[in-house]
This record gives C-alpha cells, structure tokens and sequence, in this order.
C-alpha cells in the first residue's frame, strides 16, 4: 500500500504543531490510541524535524509526514529526519520535482485550475486544498472536480475544517482525506491533555464513516413465507410491500429474503460514507470482512459482509 492510499484509508491527516519534541511521542500515542496512524508535524516550529525523529523511532507504526514545507532545503531536512511524505501550503516545482524523483509522496496546495495543471504536469493528482474555508470548501473542489475528474484529481482539504462540518466532506468522492489542527490540538499538547485528543480523534472518525442502520433483513424458507411476513408489516404499521427476485421490502427498512442467506437469522445493513475506509477502521477494531460476499459497481466497492454474526444476524455494509 502507497502513502496516499494510506492516508485515503485514514481519511483523516492530523497538522500537528509540536513546540516540545518531547512531546510528539504521547501526541503520536494517543493518535493511534483512537484508532488513527497518520500525522503531520508541521515545520512551523523549530522542533518539528526533532519531532519526526522521535516518533519515526519511538512509534514506528505511525505514518509521518512533513508539513507547512516551505523550502527544498527543509524538504530535504524532513525527508532526511525521517519524513514519508511531504506537504507545503502551496504549490512549488523544485520541491515537488525533488520528491517525484525520489519517490517521497507530495501534495503541494492547489486551489486554481492552474496549479492543479501544474501538479497535473508533474505526475500529481492528489493535491492539498488549503485554507479551504478561504478558497471555497465543498462547493469550490465540486466545481475544480468537474474538469479534473478524468485527470484522477482528488484534494485534501484543510483550514476550517472541524467535527461540526466534517460531515460535509466526509462522503465526498473527490476528497482523499480532511486534515485540520483540531485533531491533535497544540493546547492540548502543550498541557499534556492527550486523553483530550484521542477523544476528539474518535468523534472525527465516527462522524466520517458515518455509520447507519440502512435495513434489517429477515431470513425465511420459501417466497411465499417471505411474502407473507411482508404482508403482515403491510397491514399493520402501512409500510409499502415491495416484491423482488431474491427478497421482498415492507418499507425501505424490512427486507424478507425469500430463502436463508447468511446469519442464523438474517441480516442487518450498515450504510457508511466509504466501505473501503470502513473495512479499514473495523478490521483496526478486530472484525474481518468476508472477501466472498463483496459486490461492486464498475470498480467501486457498494457491499460487503463482515465474517462476524451479530446476535444470530450477519452484518454487511452498504455504501451511502
């Protein structure tokens, strides 16, 4: 796995300002603590480059990058402390050509048509969208995507992103990933308050998968059975029954297979923002998914069971 799909996995790219490198270990710490190995340590103090080499050592299972990089020199510096990929506030050549040719990961901020051609130009198709609450947000990287979408464009969007607006970014198909100091906070780190980020980290993640109950499904042994049971949803609460070829629905949220699929009893859906980043995260948590049951619209994943049974029902996710 390369760093950007990493990092789109994470969905989420901490700009963490460390002002005591001794700190960037418990900082590093409680970032995983919540379920996240990505970080960017910005160079926007003097120990940020001591502050990669600490935790490339100390946390080895973090995923490091280089932030606020200004300069080729402080690019070379980062790269040489340990850095795995880089991030500067806009767009600079010698910097970006330097990590192409060494094949360090680079997304230089990009917020016009022209300095995404350029990042086009030099092989890059995920660029940093930034302050992105200044440039436009949203509406603005749907309007660059437009264009762009052939080319693979994607941004990652920080500046004014927060757990109260995250969700309006969390299901969008051209953003890899939101990044934002209000994930790993420098108050917070500064006062040794790291229970406080990994608090902040878990919300963050459980507002971008989104999760939601989509249906629950109802095995039973024969279409008539199943039209039956539907039936009896019909005439009681008025829900619309809906016949299909494997199940029929009573209402969008009961679905009544016509013969028994997976769980003892049958299953419940899960609708997520991104099934891939999901899987990510639950498989973090313990769960495996059943590679079997995947299903796919062109090359994007749309449902998947997880191997685990919930209560006698297996679980499978949707995507929104």
């Amino acid at each position: 796995m390369d760093v950007l799909e990493r990092i789109g996995l994470a969905g989420l790219v901490p700009v963490v300002v460390i002002e005591n490198a001794e700190d960037a270990i418990p900082a590093a710490r409680a970032l995983l603590e919540a379920g996240l190995d990505v970080m960017e340590i910005t160079m926007r103090t003097d120990a940020g480059i001591q502050a990669i080499k600490n935790v490339r050592s100390a946390v080895p299972e973090m995923l490091v990058g280089a932030g606020t990089v200004l300069t080729l020199d402080k690019c070379k510096e980062s790269v040489d402390a340990g850095a795995q990929f880089i991030v500067s506030p806009g767009f600079d050549a010698k910097i970006v050509r330097w990590c192409v040719e060494q094949k360090i990961a680079v997304t230089p901020g990009c917020v016009t048509p022209t300095e995404i051609q350029q990042a086009l130009v030099e092989g890059l198709k995920t660029v940093k969208f930034f302050p992105s609450d200044v440039y436009g947000g949203v509406k603005a990287m749907s309007a660059l995507y437009g264009p762009f979408k052939s080319a693979g464009v994607r941004f990652i969007p920080t500046g004014g992103v927060n757990n109260d607006n995250l969700a309006e970014y969390a299901d969008k198909p051209f953003i890899c990933a939101v990044g934002g100091g209000w994930l790993c906070k420098t108050a917070d780190i500064n006062n040794k308050n790291f229970a406080a980020i990994t608090e902040a980290v878990r919300k963050a993640i459980d507002i971008l998968l989104g999760f939601e109950v989509a249906h629950i499904g109802i095995n039973m042994e024969t279409p008539e059975e199943s039209l039956e049971v539907c039936d009896q949803f019909s005439k009681s609460f008025s829900f619309p029954l809906k016949e299909g070829n494997s199940s029929n629905f009573a209402g969008p949220s009961i679905e009544v297979l016509k013969s028994k699929y997976l769980g003892a009893m049958g299953h419940i859906a899960i609708k997520t923002n991104n099934i891939n980043r999901a899987v990510h995260y639950l498989t973090k948590r313990g769960y495996k998914v059943d590679m079997d049951t995947a299903k796919h619209k062109g090359s994007v994943l749309t449902a998947i069971y997880l191997k685990d049974q919930f209560g006698g029902f297996a679980v499978h996710l949707l995507q929104k």
